[in-house]
């Protein structure tokens, strides 16, 4: 029995002195992993002003507007002509996305969380139909259709609204 406890109070006594080395491992471990989590969060909320420059997400962009927003905003982006009048549920229309409403006055990031949380989710008392497409596009494909709505803008809305949307 002394043999048995001598041999468990050398190995009490191995991890005792070894203590501040794993302590120390555990240390860096969490520092790497927190350095790693900011920097992946840090990329997902850097990706304001989106610009026009990258030609293949524009082409994405219009691929998921024709798919998804066209419908009620038109395929030339021009939306419904009395967009400002409600209709007869008392809801405003789909505005028009080419320049021509109100959507170059947001910056990206309100832009984007129109689209992927629908805009009743932060506006009180809203009264439209615009739905969320968070269940059904990706933060991606997101970026892309503003993307593509501001191909449409002229270069003076473009260039006000993108000095909106730095952070």
């Amino acid at each position: 029995l002394d043999y048995e406890l001598n041999k468990i109070n050398i190995h009490v006594m191995k991890l005792y002195k070894s203590k501040p080395l794993v302590w120390g491992f555990i240390a860096l471990l969490l520092i790497v992993i927190m350095y790693y989590v900011s920097n992946f969060y840090q990329v997902k909320e850097n990706f304001y002003p989106i610009t026009i420059d990258d030609a293949e997400q524009i082409l994405l962009g219009k691929t998921v507007y024709q798919n998804n927003c066209s419908s009620c905003h038109k395929v030339n982006l021009a939306g419904v002509t009395q967009w400002k009048i409600r209709d007869d549920k008392g809801n405003l229309p789909a505005p028009p996305l080419n320049g021509n409403g109100h959507a170059w006055h947001h910056h990206d990031e309100m832009l984007f969380k129109i689209i992927k949380y629908g805009t009743g989710s932060f506006v009180e008392n809203y009264k439209g139909d615009m739905k969320a497409y968070k269940d059904k596009l990706s933060d991606e494909e997101i970026i892309a259709v503003i993307a593509y709505m501001k191909s449409f803008w002229p270069k003076d809305k473009y260039e006000k609204q993108i000095m909106l949307s730095y952070k």
